[in-house]
């Protein structure tokens, strides 16, 4: 088959070369106040005004130098893939051919997207427009500034989703997240984690729901399984795999011995279907378990499933029939699986190295939470710190997952 360019790893080479006709034109304009600023309340409006001002052009500034080349390439990437399908006989390989679908219905929607955020800047752009001729006018500069945060968002979310080429990146994600074995410090630090991602999903707009959750009984949790249904989720995630601590300091600024622990596991989450890897069953130790919870809910009973030239053990439960649930817990035991061939680089499940998959308690800590004295977050795999410990608790994760992006970009071309 006709193979198809590959996407575009990075635009900044469009955005340097027409920033500063842009930024020209943009430096024009000024703020024009409907009344002199006699005292110190006008004063504080103005410089408030001025920084929103300076916000909704910088963002408007940015759609107008990527859309356009953006736009240009993706309309380029559809045609492509279009003259591809319509050359070629795509029963020849369906799994080649579905992949040629979803790649096409990728770029359509791209396309209409980035059509979108130009129509949003244009408006931003024509609001401040109208606001300057009538003076300084809060409601259209707010109007204006809700459609700039759009603009901001979007461009962020294309600008990563390019660098998110390799194997699973682009599907849905599913988090399992489990408490130490310390009591009720890990379980209540397991279930700031969940929140977490949860807030983190919620600001980006991710669909996500808890499927699994088990409580302690001192108010935090055991363990609980979020499942993400956004693209490119996966590979925003796949970063925070591995043991998330919690640590208070003593007050002379020495590490101490208290401190809790839960462990992020991150698998891919196939929004179309399942990659097709065989399994054979002789291999497989299934067993089922019903709890009071499932009985008062009418569910039936948990699917557990262990692989056992791995070691892994995956559980589904919730759904309204064994199979459902045989079903759901063999899918999360294929996306282990496809996650170590990947990561061993074969193809054959039979062939996985056991010994080389390492437990994620043996693992080196990920990321470290600083409580006392200092409120900050310790990457450990991207060595990048942040000072708002609070901010990141409350879903502002996105440095560290940009981090972790362009770590495993540079690990690549590296190799």
């Amino acid at each position: 088959m006709a193979k198809v360019p590959a996407e575009p790893i990075s635009l900044s080479a469009a955005l340097s070369s027409s920033a500063s006709s842009v930024r020209r034109r943009h430096k024009s304009s000024r703020i024009r106040a409907s009344q002199p600023l006699n005292d110190k309340s006008n004063s504080n409006k103005q410089l408030g005004m001025f920084a929103l001002r300076k916000k909704i052009e910088d963002s408007i500034l940015s759609a107008e130098i990527l859309a356009p080349t953006a736009l240009e390439q993706e309309e380029a990437r559809r045609i492509q893939l279009e003259k591809v399908i319509r050359e070629c006989n795509l029963w020849d390989d369906i799994a080649q051919a579905n992949e040629f679908l979803v790649k096409l219905a990728e770029s359509d929607k791209a396309v209409d997207a980035l059509k979108d955020l130009r129509y949003k800047a244009e408006e931003a752009k024509l609001i401040m427009e109208l606001a300057e001729m009538d003076a300084i006018n809060d409601g259209l500069f707010n109007q204006a500034y809700s459609a700039s945060v759009y603009v901001n968002k979007f461009l962020k979310k294309y600008e990563m989703s390019k660098l998110l080429n390799e194997p699973y990146e682009r599907e849905g994600a599913c988090i399992t997240i489990e408490s130490g074995h310390e009591g009720i410090h890990d379980e209540r630090w397991a279930e700031q984690l969940v929140q977490m991602y949860i807030k983190w999903a919620e600001k980006q707009g991710h669909k996500w729901r808890i499927i699994e959750k088990f409580p302690s009984k001192n108010g935090g949790i055991k363990s609980a399984i979020l499942e993400f249904e956004s693209n490119f989720v996966y590979g925003y995630l796949m970063g925070e795999r591995g043991v998330h601590r919690m640590i208070k300091a003593s007050p002379d600024g020495s590490l101490a011995s208290e401190g809790s622990s839960a462990t992020v596991d991150v698998i891919p989450l196939f929004l179309e279907s399942v990659p097709d890897i065989f399994i054979d069953d002789k291999v497989l130790m299934i067993s089922f378990s019903s709890t009071d919870e499932e009985y008062l809910s009418r569910t039936s009973p948990s699917v557990h499933i262990q692989h056992i030239p791995t070691g892994f053990t995956v559980k589904a439960t919730g759904e309204r029939s064994q199979f459902a649930n045989k079903m759901k817990a063999l899918n999360r035991l294929k996306a282990k699986l496809l996650t170590v061939l990947e990561n061993q680089r074969i193809s054959k499940v039979e062939d996985i190295d056991r010994s080389a998959i390492v437990d994620l308690w043996c693992q080196e800590i990920t990321r470290r939470y600083v409580f006392y004295p200092a409120k900050l977050v310790q990457d450990v795999k991207t060595g990048i710190q942040l000072p708002d410990l609070t901010s990141v608790l409350n879903g502002n994760i996105e440095p560290l997952i940009v981090a972790h992006i362009n770590n495993r970009r540079s690990c690549n071309i590296i190799t």
